[in-house]
């Protein structure tokens, strides 16, 4: 069982930047790969970002590519996205989910722990 804590969205003007966090609360993070989801206004949920349970493999969606960034830290046990370049389009719920696996896949059905949200919102 693992539980995680999406903090860090807000309401942030086209261009700029906003870094999200998610806490796990499990005894062995670094067993899990990491993925970053939103979900907009007309319910599309869209892969984000990935992370793979060593931190050695990032996957990005190609949307987000070259303006945002994951990390995690498994001593820590958290996972960050760094958006910047934020456009309108970003707005969205962006949630943080785990797999009990090595590779982060873009597949949301693969993950099977989710956090509550965390509502980013990108004025033009």
């Amino acid at each position: 069982q693992i539980q995680l804590v999406e903090s860090g969205g807000g309401l942030v003007q086209a261009g700029t930047s906003l870094r999200l966090s998610c806490a796990a609360s499990v005894d062995t993070f670094s067993n899990y790969a990491m993925g970053w989801f939103r979900q907009n206004l007309a319910n599309e949920r869209e892969f984000v970002a990935g992370i793979s349970w060593s931190g050695r493999t990032e996957y990005y969606a190609d949307s987000v590519k070259g303006r945002f960034f994951i990390s995690r830290d498994n001593a820590k046990n958290t996972v960050d996205l760094q958006m910047n370049s934020l456009k309108p389009e970003d707005t969205a719920v962006y949630y943080c989910a785990a797999q009990y696996a090595d590779i982060a896949t873009p597949d949301f059905s693969d993950y099977e722990w989710w956090g509550q949200g965390t509502q980013v919102t990108v004025s033009s």
